[in-house]
């Protein structure tokens, strides 16, 4: 049987981990798609990051899918995507299955609070 730390673990050989302040270089450099994975009730009383798609973990493969009506069209298998969620694990496993989709171009920036302590731009939920 798998563990929770083994999906973790086979996330996090597949997405690169990128600190806080790599991050907020993408964000500054306007290069990268932000996604938020929480769930809309932790985002609205958190914030994320500032222009930061907000699609929850369980709809990512829905909207990472052009064949869905949920699809979201920024995230085009080229486009660099950061994600970013409570604590990172979520962020990972997220990540996993856009590599598993065939995107190329992804990495966990980890958790919000990380990214809120390191300065980086923000927004109400």
């Amino acid at each position: 049987m798998k563990t929770a730390k083994d999906y973790l673990d086979e996330a996090n050989a597949v997405v690169p981990k990128i600190t806080a302040e790599e991050g907020i270089a993408k964000h500054a450099a306007g290069t990268a798609v932000f996604v938020d994975v929480r769930d809309s009730g932790l985002v609205g009383e958190t914030g994320t990051i500032a222009g930061a798609r907000r699609i929850a973990r369980g709809m990512m493969e829905f909207s990472a899918d052009p064949s869905t009506p949920f699809y979201d069209d920024a995230l085009t298998p080229d486009a660099d995507i950061v994600l970013v969620c409570g604590a990172g694990g979520q962020a990972a496993l997220a990540g996993k299955t856009l590599k598993d989709m065939g995107y190329q171009n992804v990495s966990n920036v980890g958790g919000f609070s990380d990214w809120k302590a390191a300065g980086g731009p923000t927004e109400e939920g």
